[in-house]
C-alpha cells in the first residue's frame, strides 16, 4: 500500500518547492492588495491617502518582524529536508494548512460580517498583503541562487 501511495504522490525537487511557496505568497498578497485598493478606490484620494499610507506601514512592520522570518524559517526547512524529491504540498508544514483554513475562514468574516468599515479593513488588509508579498521575494531570491 506505501507503495502505491508514493507513486501517486506528487513529488518534486526543491526547487519547486521554493517557486510554490513564492507564488502562494505573492498571489496572496496580491489578492488582499487589490481587494483593499478596491475598498479605498470609491473614496477621494485625499480621504484613501491615511489609510493607504497606514496600510504601507503595516506592510513594512509584518514584514520586517514577521513574515520575513516566517519565509527565511521554511526556506532553510526545505533546504534541510533530506530527500531530494518531496511531496509538492511540502512547500509548507502540514500544521500550518488548518491555519491557512482559519485564517481564509476569518477574512471572509471580516470582508461580509465585522462591523469594520471597509477603509479600515483595508489598513489590514494592505497590511498582510504588502508584507506577504515583499516575503515572497526570499523565495525567488532563493531559487535564483542570492540566498
Amino acid at each position: 500500500m506505501k507503495t502505491l501511495l508514493n507513486k501517486l504522490k506528487p513529488a518534486v525537487g526543491k526547487g519547486w518547492l521554493y517557486g510554490t511557496a513564492g507564488l502562494m505568497w505573492s498571489a496572496v498578497g496580491m489578492y488582499l492588495t487589490i481587494l483593499a485598493y478596491g475598498w479605498l478606490k470609491p473614496l477621494a484620494w485625499t480621504s484613501a491617502l491615511p489609510f493607504a499610507i497606514g496600510g504601507v506601514v503595516l506592510a513594512f512592520a509584518i514584514y520586517t518582524f514577521g513574515f520575513s522570518k516566517l519565509a527565511k524559517k521554511n526556506i532553510d526547512r526545505i533546504h534541510g529536508m533530506a530527500q531530494e524529491k518531496n511531496c509538492l504540498f511540502a512547500f509548507q508544514q502540514w500544521h500550518s494548512y488548518p491555519l491557512v483554513a482559519f485564517m481564509i475562514m476569518l477574512g471572509i468574516t471580516l470582508r461580509t460580517h465585522a462591523p469594520i468599515s471597509k477603509p479600515y479593513l483595508a489598513v489590514l488588509y494592505i497590511g498582510i498583503g504588502g508584507g506577504l508579498f515583499f516575503s515572497s521575494l526570499y523565495y525567488y531570491k532563493k531559487i535564483l541562487g542570492y540566498a
